[in-house]
């Protein structure tokens, strides 16, 4: 087998585009990084790290050693490494065993070590080859459509909280723990967010009817948003559903990214 030949069938396990090898490289993919993830969150507890704690050094010197490899192998065959470098998956994926190295080499680089929990991410890279990938691309295409809607939304959401903590700061004062505008409003951020965590709350009567107030507008502005998403969501899953059509027994209902008729087998035409 030549150099390029290597290279060719690398790029097609590595990254996918070969369905039997390519799955079982991303399934052990995610395998090892829930592992790795999983090692981090152990060690991460002090009983856990003054009894395990070699073992668990010892497993982290192995996933960082597969990772180091699968980036290296990653950038020898992509097609644009350059691309593939300064790409976000390929930071994640540097990301995913630089701080191991530096915590080594590097005095006081141990408090980089936490940057490794972002080697979750690298789960979504593998998630194309799962249905998860087509629902994620509904959600992401209905999140697009109703963006002004959103934007909206927020703007109003913006406003009630400066009216809200504007009115607390006036009715109540410092002398009550609302001692400034920017306090105020963060007092009404948590109460509209149904957060509540009770740090601040109002002593008097009219400062009472004023929560009161926030926290009943707070249930219709958590409503807000759900039906505005469910709306764009019911919409752009039947325009998927409906927008491919069979050549061959002239039916609808596939799915956008689906190859073959779900009906009658034939290869569907070209379509995004």
């Amino acid at each position: 087998m030549s150099q390029t030949d290597l290279r060719e069938r690398m790029r097609q396990v590595i990254f996918g585009t070969e369905p039997g090898a390519g799955r079982n490289f991303d399934i052990a993919l995610i395998v090892v990084i829930i592992a790795s993830i999983f090692a981090l969150f152990l060690d991460s507890v002090s009983s856990l790290h003054e009894r395990y704690g070699n073992l668990l050094y010892a497993a982290e010197i192995g996933f960082t050693i597969l990772f180091s490899i699968e980036y290296v192998a990653r950038v020898y065959c992509s097609e644009n490494r350059r691309e593939y470098v300064l790409s976000f998956y390929g930071i994640v994926d540097l990301l995913a065993a630089l701080p191991t190295y530096f915590a080594l080499f590097i005095p006081g680089a141990q408090h980089l070590l936490v940057i490794r929990v972002f080697r979750v991410l690298r789960i979504f890279r593998v998630f194309k080859l799962f249905k998860y990938m087509s629902e994620a691309n509904v959600l992401i295409r209905s999140v697009k459509a109703s963006r002004h809607k959103i934007t909206v939304f927020f703007i109003t959401v913006v406003t009630l909280v400066i009216v809200f903590g504007s009115l607390m700061y006036l009715i109540e004062g410092p002398h009550n723990g609302f001692t400034s505008l920017p306090q105020s409003i963060y007092w009404a951020i948590v109460t509209v967010t149904t957060v509540g965590y009770g740090d601040i709350v109002p002593q008097t009567t009219i400062g009472r009817a004023v929560a009161a107030l926030a926290m009943v507008t707070s249930y219709a502005i958590i409503a807000i948003p759900t039906g505005i998403l469910s709306a764009e969501l019911i919409q752009e899953t039947q325009r998927m559903r409906s927008a491919v059509m069979c050549h061959a027994c002239r039916r609808r209902g596939h799915e956008r990214d689906a190859m073959y008729c779900r009906h009658c087998g034939a290869k569907l035409p070209p379509h995004d």
